[in-house]
């Protein structure tokens, strides 16, 4: 069971439009590397973790990529305030509005909707801790070449929030990693 605190993690207060970073930022809302995709591999791994050390972490971080997924739709739509026919034509997201207007949909950068497929789950503990390293590894990346693309310290602020955590999520990975390892002998 989850309690649901009413405000996010990181205040987001954007007040400049920006369609190019939001259209950017999709990467991180329902792209293959994208914080959906990290809660949703996470809370489905916990089931093959060997112990309830395991569970519990993979549920703790998994339950705080649903708050950095409410993030990144928060911020997307302040980016997006606002923005005229014209303006999103301009910036690649004329299909994007046809379909979906101002509501938040899971897409990638590309346009790509958001499938089941980026939910990695293997059943082997080991390797999906290795798997979630890395995703935490690119997720860093990404939120790093967002922060390139904006100077505007309302968005680099809750970016570079979102980036430490992933650090974190790598670090906390690694020492169950390295716990199991002393655990089972590995």
């Amino acid at each position: 069971m989850w309690r649901y605190e009413k405000k996010l993690e990181y205040p987001i207060n954007i007040n400049k439009k920006d369609l190019s970073l939001a259209k950017s930022m999709m990467a991180q809302y329902g792209g293959p590397d994208s914080e959906l995709g990290a809660a949703l591999r996470y809370l489905n791994q916990r089931y093959t973790m060997p112990d309830e050390k395991g569970f519990a972490l993979l549920t703790d971080i998994g339950t705080e990529e649903l708050a950095h997924f409410e993030m990144i739709a928060t911020m997307i739509q302040q980016l997006m305030k606002g923005a005229t026919i014209e303006e999103l034509k301009e910036n690649g997201l004329i299909g994007y509005y046809t379909q979906h207007k101002d509501a938040n949909f899971p897409i990638d950068t590309s346009g790509v909707p958001f499938t089941s497929a980026y939910i990695e789950a293997t059943g082997d503990y080991w390797a999906d801790l290795e798997s979630d390293m890395a995703a935490e590894q690119r997720a860093r990346v990404t939120y790093e070449k967002l922060m390139n693309q904006t100077k505007d310290p309302d968005v680099l602020g809750p970016l570079s929030f979102l980036r430490q955590r992933e650090v974190v999520h790598y670090n906390r990975f690694k020492e169950l990693r390295d716990y199991y390892i002393n655990k089972f002998n590995r």
